[in-house]
């Protein structure tokens, strides 16, 4: 007779710090996990649904004789009768009610023990998609601590195969409990299902148990890790740049003020950051227009000389409330350089960075292609599907390089990032085209495969002055200087040539101080990528290393040349051509999911009014 032959199981690998199997390590296999059957466990997860399966009561045992039992001695004779004969029982109830005797109840509540049953849980770790069947007996844990959505459990059994195969192929059939973490189920919101995302917004600790919020957490992971593969496959320096800085690197933009006086007395304002009578240069310069234009018609007119002087006079004053507004502004910006804030952290007025690229243009210049990615921060109050106060970017700069390479670099990051989410991310892809966008891969691998459409800004506002079809009919007709909206962007990308557009050499008024004048003199050497559906996801320029053109552009724009000094310096010792962009990291989340709202692709968003934990 043959020897029986050994039962011969795949291996199995358990996570190297807890002591357990990832659920991702049997249900993302070709046959569901299948070739572990048989094999002991340890599982942890969370609860996504449960239910219970009564089993029938064994009977009870047979009376050892046939006999009658005994009556005690002091039981009465009604309580005989009422024993015996159910409806006697029913009779003295209505007559009687619940007390007879002086008080004495007729039943005694027994406490019959639970019915035997059986748990079905179907938990989730994280780490991917599926969920796995848990069977667990009453016997080894009351079953009303266990069936709860968002109880998490930690149990040892050994995997099955399920008898019936359907959702599920294998299931763990429990030997015993680990660890249980109970629900409040009346207090907790994830209870309910099909909760829309901005309720979930309120329960950014929670949310992520959610299987939206964590596929689009794994894919934002998996990008993460593709954006820092491909610079360093590409023999890019990875370098960090500070959160809290003096300078604006755009030059126009809303910043935080970093400081550790707040709440530490009272504030005192200074009159000297008041504008007199409560003017604002910009309203002043409002003011100028509309009197420079009434000028213009007295003086086409030439009806009512004594108008037009007076005009002129008028003129002529507000010119010269600007100029001393102007020189304010710029005295201001002076002294808060130079000024010592006694008591305060750090000596100089500091903001929370709007962008690295100025710092990270010094790593350029001396190291070559560098990289960086970090939280960038925006105090503009406004509320916009794509727009958080503070967001991811991933900033990059070559050097000895031109607009045209920055552009190729970019169209070859995002090819690589859609890439990559499609092989590494595909069990979560399928869940977002059935749940949030059908056409979510479709769009990925289009990407993949296209070229991009490479247009100027010139060509972009003639191609939107000519368009006449439906959609174009709310668009703001622009002429040559107006800078391109958000909408503008994504009608080029999502009705005009249906693919991956490049916009660039745009109007110098619309873009910061240190973007490489053309030889136009009326453009600059700047760059969009808009994705359809998707926007503008990356923003880049070739940088100006011209010195003496750089300082013009700073004094047209009214900067205060002592604050970039130090960056005027890498101009000034060895400067070479070097170009750059940033990729806004949450819009591209926002674009690979579908999802519309930037909040539910940011962990813990924060935006104009809302800051939640």
């Amino acid at each position: 007779m043959a020897a029986q032959q050994p039962t011969v199981f795949s291996p199995i690998t358990f996570s190297k710090y807890s002591n357990r199997v990832l659920l991702k390590t049997l249900l993302d296999t070709t046959d569901g996990g299948l070739s572990f059957v048989g094999q002991k466990l340890v599982v942890g997860g969370w609860v996504k649904s449960s239910k219970e399966v009564i089993r029938d009561a064994p009977p009870a045992p047979a009376p050892a004789d046939s006999l009658p039992p005994k009556l005690n001695k002091d039981v009465s004779c009604i309580e005989i009768i009422q024993s015996r004969i159910p409806i006697v029982r029913s009779l003295l109830k209505m007559l009687y009610g619940n007390n007879l005797h002086g008080g004495e109840k007729l039943d005694t509540p027994v406490h019959k023990p639970p019915l035997p049953s059986t748990a079905f849980l179907a938990i989730n770790d994280g780490s991917c998609v599926a969920s796995l069947q848990v069977v667990v007996e009453s016997s080894l844990h009351h079953p009303t601590h266990l069936l709860p959505t968002g109880t998490c459990i930690l149990v040892e059994g050994v995997l099955k195969q399920v008898p019936v195969p359907g959702k599920h192929v294998v299931r763990l059939e429990v030997e015993k409990i680990l660890h249980v973490g109970k629900v409040e189920q009346e207090k907790y919101p994830l209870s309910q299902k099909k909760l829309p995302m901005d309720f979930l917004r309120k329960f950014s600790y929670f949310r992520p148990r959610t299987t939206t919020v964590a596929s689009v957490t794994r894919i934002r992971s998996a990008l993460t890790f593709a954006n820092h593969t491909f610079f360093q496959n590409n023999s890019f320096l990875y370098v960090q740049l500070p959160t809290i800085t003096t300078t604006d690197s755009e030059g126009f933009s809303e910043k935080f003020h970093v400081t550790t006086l707040a709440g530490k007395g009272k504030r005192v304002e200074s009159t000297e950051d008041k504008e007199p009578d409560g003017l604002s240069l910009e309203t002043v310069k409002a003011a100028i227009t509309e009197k420079s234009n009434l000028v213009k018609e007295l003086e086409r007119s030439e009806s009512n000389r004594e108008a037009l002087v007076a005009a002129v006079q008028d003129l002529k004053k507000t010119n010269e409330l600007a100029l001393q507004l102007e020189a304010r502004e710029k005295s201001k910006s002076k002294s808060r350089k130079d000024k010592v804030i006694p008591g305060n952290f750090l000596p100089q007025e500091t903001y929370l960075t709007v962008s690295g690229q100025l710092h990270l243009e010094t790593y350029a210049c001396a190291l070559g292609n560098v990289y960086s990615c970090g939280p960038r921060f925006r105090a503009d109050k406004i509320e916009s599907a794509k727009h958080a106060a503070e967001m991811w970017m991933v900033e990059v700069e070559i050097a000895f390089a031109e607009l045209k390479d920055a552009m190729n670099c970019a169209d070859d990051l995002v090819k690589f990032l859609s890439k990559w989410v499609l092989e590494h991310c595909m069990d979560d892809m399928k869940f977002v085209q059935k749940r949030i966008d059908k056409t979510s891969i479709h769009r990925l691998e289009s990407i993949i495969s296209c070229s991009f459409e490479k247009v100027s800004y010139t060509a972009a506002i003639e191609i939107l002055e000519k368009a006449t079809d439906q959609k174009s009919q709310h668009l703001k007709k622009l002429k040559f200087g107006a800078a391109l909206t958000a909408d503008h962007l994504s009608y080029l990308a999502d009705t005009i040539f249906k693919k991956p557009v490049i916009v660039y050499n745009y109007p110098k008024e619309t873009k910061p101080f240190n973007v490489r004048l053309n030889d136009d003199g009326k453009t600059v050497a700047a760059f969009d990528v808009v994705l359809p559906k998707g926007g503008v996801v990356i923003s880049g320029s070739q940088k100006e290393e011209r010195l003496d053109v750089l300082m013009t552009r700073m004094k047209e724009m009214g900067l205060p040349r002592e604050q970039y000094e130090w960056y005027l310096e890498i101009q000034r010792h060895g400067t070479v051509k070097h170009s750059g962009f940033s990729l806004a990291f949450d819009r591209f989340v926002l674009f690979t999911t579908g999802l519309t709202d930037i909040k539910d692709v940011i962990p813990f968003p924060r935006s104009f009014g809302k800051v939640i934990n």
